[in-house]
């Protein structure tokens, strides 16, 4: 098993470690040798390749000031062509239970150290499902963000428009929490004001009508996962799989693969003996793709990119499994073409539709590691965890990692919008998140409203007057679903600014002054559930 190119030695490993200090604090971080560590050589699984770089990619940099200590670069299909594994001049990258099957890339050494142990999390990087493949077949989560919400500077390119730096971990909570700190840290496209923070309670999942390449073994166990989503409360509508698969085939069948001659052409023709024979043939055919083919292709995926957007219309994500077959090392030494485009029908597609996935395991397709992956439209990333976790039977980790870098607006409510309550799906309906709860200052009454549903007047007393310190949830929404919600918000209710208990103010309902004099005064129970059981609302 070659997982590793570049190794640091163990005990400076520890030493860091030790010593380390922030939210990833001691972490033992894998890096795909396609991305830049400062000290350790870049060959993007190609020995004559090989450079130093001076100083850490972006997203190595963010996970490193976050208190991760690098253990070493890892292998991979040589310049990131592959979904296998096999293609490196490094030797291949065995599964990590069965010696004999391959591990899936083209992210291999990276999946595969976390899958053993001896990394906590890994850099990849995906193109066409580097960092999803081999998250699958080994076990283990794989995030693999928006098109560029990560920076991909200091990465080897594989094709440059459509590159992602993915993160890889044991399970869902450690994963969100290092893509965190990668998107925060190391930030490129920014998350509009308008994106969703969160799934709906229950969300509508699209399935494939039909799923080409699965055996029995493997169609029962996406039928499991797809029975798992709907006992945990999502509604499963089926779409037609003809033009996301048509767009799969066109990362590598069509002109799009010039991406690819681009990033590495030139070295590839100087005929080192270490390119990969698979690897050069794949980048050298692209040469000579004529200009006119890419703008014909381009022009293609950018109408099936449209029919597949619009039927996927009313639903909140696309679940897929990540890959259709497990293959041994040998059935990729017969056939090594075919079958690397077979572990791709399920991935190829989602960076040319400017999608997002989160890959999680989902039990076993025979004796193999089963996995699906959730898709979701451009910065609905955390829509895709939510329904990730709702898949594994997780909690959602909070906080989701793309409120570290969505723009936000925070609103605290104190009655029928709060979680559960007649009202919340107003919030929900928005893709606003829930995000705990809190309590006042000691300086407010609580009434209840004579509405339907009942309301809650919220009113801070005048200087030395008594008051109580109000129960109250704090729901976090992009400010366009704030002003959405603003511009519905039905007299006499409104928003106004609330000191909490810790001292800060926030936006929170309120309702004008004469509505607020007539409502029935319930300030004695300090909160809306505890008035609500007492029977006072």
């Amino acid at each position: 098993m070659t997982v590793w190119i570049h190794r640091r030695p163990e005990l400076d490993v520890c030493a860091d470690a030790a010593t380390a200090t922030g939210p990833l604090a001691g972490l033992r971080l894998a890096v795909k040798d396609n991305v830049d560590v400062a000290g350790l050589p870049t060959t993007a699984g190609c020995p004559d390749y090989a450079y130093l770089p001076d100083r850490d990619a972006p997203a190595v940099a963010a996970l490193t000031a976050a208190g991760a200590v690098v253990v070493g670069k890892t292998n991979l299909d040589q310049f990131a062509t592959g979904l296998v594994g096999t293609r490196s001049p490094y030797g291949v990258v065995t599964d990590s239970r069965r010696s004999e099957f391959i591990s899936g890339g083209s992210s291999s050494g990276s999946a595969v150290a976390v899958a053993e142990g001896s990394a906590d999390i890994a850099i990849g990087s995906d193109t066409a499902g580097s960092g999803r493949v081999p998250a699958a077949l080994q076990g283990i989560v794989g995030i693999k963000p928006t098109v560029g919400v990560v920076s991909s500077d200091g990465v080897v390119p594989a094709c440059r428009s459509y590159d992602c730096v993915s993160i890889f971990a044991a399970d869902l909570t450690l994963a969100n929490r290092a893509m965190a700190v990668l998107a925060a840290g190391a930030p490129q496209r920014h998350l509009p004001s308008d994106v969703r923070l969160a799934a709906p309670p229950r969300p509508v999942v699209a399935v494939f009508a039909n799923m080409p390449d699965l055996d029995d073994d493997w169609r029962a166990a996406f039928d499991g996962a797809v029975s798992a989503l709907e006992l945990a409360g999502a509604r499963i509508v089926r779409v037609d799989e003809q033009p996301f698969l048509a767009a799969a085939r066109l990362l590598y069948d069509g002109a799009l693969v010039a991406e690819r001659y681009a990033a590495v052409g030139e070295f590839i023709d100087r005929a080192s003996p270490s390119i990969d024979p698979i690897v050069g043939a794949i980048i050298r055919r692209a040469k000579d793709i004529p200009a006119h083919r890419l703008v014909s292709d381009l022009a293609e995926l950018e109408r099936l990119h449209a029919v597949a957007m619009a039927s996927l219309a009313g639903a909140d994500a696309l679940l897929v499994p990540t890959v259709p077959c497990h293959p041994t090392i040998a059935e990729v030494d017969a056939n090594p073409v075919a079958v690397n485009s077979r572990l791709g029908t399920y991935t190829n597609f989602c960076n040319l539709f400017d999608m997002c996935g989160v890959a999680v395991p989902a039990g076993t397709a025979g004796s193999a590691q089963f996995g699906v992956t959730v898709l979701a439209r451009a910065f609905e990333d955390a829509v895709a965890l939510d329904i990730a976790a709702m898949l594994t039977g997780d909690t959602a980790p909070e906080p989701a990692w793309p409120t570290a870098v969505a723009p936000t607006s925070e609103l605290v409510v104190f009655g029928a919008h709060l979680l559960g309550q007649p009202l919340a799906h107003q919030l929900t309906g928005l893709g606003a998140r829930w995000a705990g709860e809190v309590s006042t200052a000691p300086r407010y009454r609580l009434g209840a409203l004579d509405t339907d549903p009942p309301k809650p007047a919220v009113t801070r007393c005048p200087d030395g007057e008594n008051g109580v310190s109000v129960l109250g949830e704090r729901w976090l929404l992009s400010p366009a679903a704030l002003g959405h919600f603003l511009a519905a918000l039905p007299a006499p209710m409104q928003l106004g600014a609330v000191e909490l208990h810790d001292g800060n103010w926030v936006t929170a309902f309120g309702c004008d002054a004469a509505a607020a004099a007539r409502a029935k005064d319930i300030s004695e129970y300090c909160g809306w559930r505890a008035a609500l059981a007492a029977g006072a609302v």
